[in-house]
């Protein structure tokens, strides 16, 4: 039986969109000999539709879609995840099975996840356990127990249903899993061992089909993968591009042929995942361009790489804002960085505008002290200070909303350890629509740094903007208060690990340095609800998987 693991990009919302694109994709597949055509979960209305699926209308037109796609269903039987529903206006996460023209039977999703980035039992009902057993299908004349599951039903360690070996014990002889499964690093590994340990145990071919693709903060990385009843690799997809993958198998002794895993390479997967999920942004919401600010420093010279990567160099514009206080190393090393990747470059001095701004602010704010008896000895410095990251976060908004026919939106290059620790301006260089590397440590973005360089064989990021000492230079002779080789590693511990100080401090971190880390996050809470949504590359970014309060009086 030949199977074909359709490994697509779909967009939330383009019922038409991914509905043609299945429909083409079930015709290829069909002309390569497929027999059975799988596609993800929700691959009809996109994943996470989220509270799209409140809205009646839109379920109703996901299930006429997979109307419309039966009909393209010639001597094949095809799965396709779609949202359904009962009398009672009960969501269910459904795969439809189809076979000629028919859906012959509809597979609830069993196991609904609700921790992290998933809500989906806000929305969804769950199959019940005495509705799993296989599906009898015809494939090329020969009668087959199809096991149908989607996503979670795999992911069973903290469930009393265990879908995978329910469907094998009433008969299955295959089992096959349309997932939605997004990424962090290392997903495809935990994946596959996952797979493999269900197929293994059952001795059945266990195949999962994953969706690929950015969808606002998430990543979906493909990585589709089969295992046989021996425990062999027979299916692998290729990593965050649309792939069709086809698997001829032996349904008699449930083998097939071993096919070889590319090597892992950890900094190629973060850069990836990353690109993808920009250009996917992208895309998805009708912007062209991508304008950041070019400071000379570690942050923006990789978000503009990833930027380059994911829309091309000649859809990237870096502006370059110095003032008195930034460096001739860094204002060259911003302008030699847009050389060499070949993106648009322009520069403009941002000393008058704060200048005015200190002189035109100078009469009401000593209207305000004489009003509330304050001195100007007792003025915050600060303030000096994030003038100049909002004057220059206001002229990349201008920028962006006055050139509208190039449809550009500014990236923010803040990365995850300065974010989580509240480092960063508010309406400043917190500015943006979308963060490339809001869930990327300080390490990873040299690690990240790195491997540009190591890909390109030339150095594209200046050799200085690696080695020197981080600075926002925003007053003389000043350098960012951390030291990154012990705080970001620790703030990883924090928001991914959810370590306690008392386990901090366990694992040889200082007393005081523990502690101020862990106010710092504290106390940030209310920046991050207004920070710009990040593309997610780890266990636990910011963003919709992270709910912590603004007001938290607990200090750890």
């Amino acid at each position: 039986m030949k199977i074909a693991l359709v490994q697509m990009n779909s967009t939330v919302g383009d019922l038409n969109g991914n509905s043609e694109k299945i429909k083409n994709y079930i015709e290829q597949a069909r002309e390569s000999g497929a027999q059975l055509v799988v596609f993800p979960e929700l691959a009809i209305t996109g994943y996470p539709p989220r509270d799209l699926l409140y809205e009646k209308e839109f379920i109703r037109a996901n299930k006429s879609a997979i109307k419309e796609i039966s009909r393209s269903c010639h001597e094949l039987t095809v799965l396709v995840g779609f949202v359904d529903y009962d009398r009672k206006w009960r969501l269910y996460n459904c795969a439809a099975v189809i076979s000629n023209h028919e859906v012959i039977a509809t597979v609830k999703k069993t196991l609904l996840p609700t921790y992290d980035v998933f809500d989906e039992d806000r929305y969804f009902e769950s199959g019940k356990s005495d509705e799993i057993a296989p599906h009898q299908i015809i494939v090329g004349g020969q009668s087959i127990n199809l096991g149908v599951e989607i996503c979670e039903d795999l992911w069973d360690d903290g469930y009393e249903t265990k879908v995978t070996d329910l469907l094998v014990e009433r008969g299955a002889q295959l089992v096959i899993n349309i997932s939605s499964s997004p990424f962090h690093m290392g997903k495809g590994a935990q994946r596959e061992k996952l797979v493999k340990s269900k197929a293994t145990k059952n001795k059945v071919p266990v195949l999962l089909c994953n969706l690929v693709g950015g969808q606002d903060e998430l990543v979906f990385d493909g990585q589709s993968v089969g295992i046989d009843s021996s425990g062999k690799l027979i299916a692998c997809g290729q990593a965050f591009k649309e792939d069709l993958i086809f698997v001829d198998l032996d349904i008699d002794h449930g083998l097939a042929k071993k096919t070889i895993k590319p090597p892992y390479n950890r900094q190629k997967e973060m850069f990836d995942a990353l690109s993808l999920g920009i250009g996917d942004y992208f895309r998805k919401t009708g912007f062209e361009r991508a304008l950041l600010g070019l400071s000379g420093g570690i942050d923006s010279a990789v978000t503009a790489c990833i930027a380059a990567d994911a829309l091309g160099p000649e859809n990237v514009i870096g502006v370059s804002m110095p003032s008195r206080f930034s460096s001739k190393h860094s204002k060259d090393d911003a302008e030699q960085l847009a050389q060499n990747l070949g993106i648009h470059y322009v520069k403009f001095s941002i000393q008058e505008i704060v200048d005015v701004y200190h002189e035109s602010l100078g009469a009401p704010l000593k209207e305000l002290r004489s009003l509330f008896h304050v001195d100007m000895s007792a003025d915050d410095s600060v303030a000096d200070e994030n003038i100049q990251p909002r004057v220059r976060g206001n002229a990349l908004m201008d920028f962006s909303n006055r050139l509208k026919d190039l449809h550009i939106l500014v990236l923010n290059t803040g990365n995850k350890t300065e974010l989580a620790l509240g480092y960063c301006t508010l309406y400043g260089d917190m500015t943006g629509g979308v963060g490339a590397i809001g869930d990327v440590s300080k390490l990873q973005v040299y690690e990240l740094a790195e491997y540009i360089n190591s890909k390109a064989a030339k150095k594209i990021i200046p050799e200085s903007t690696i080695k020197k000492k981080p600075s926002a230079e925003l007053k003389p002779d000043q350098f960012d208060p951390f030291d990154f080789d012990i705080v970001s590693p620790m703030v990883d511990e924090i928001i991914e690990h959810r370590l306690s100080k008392k386990e901090l401090i366990a694992k040889g971190y200082a007393v005081d340095i523990v502690d101020d880390v862990y106010t710092r996050i504290r106390r940030s809470e209310y920046k991050r609800w207004q920070a710009p949504p990040c593309i997610k590359i780890s266990q636990k970014a910011f963003g919709i998987g992270w709910k912590m309060p603004i007001v938290n009086h607990y200090t750890g």
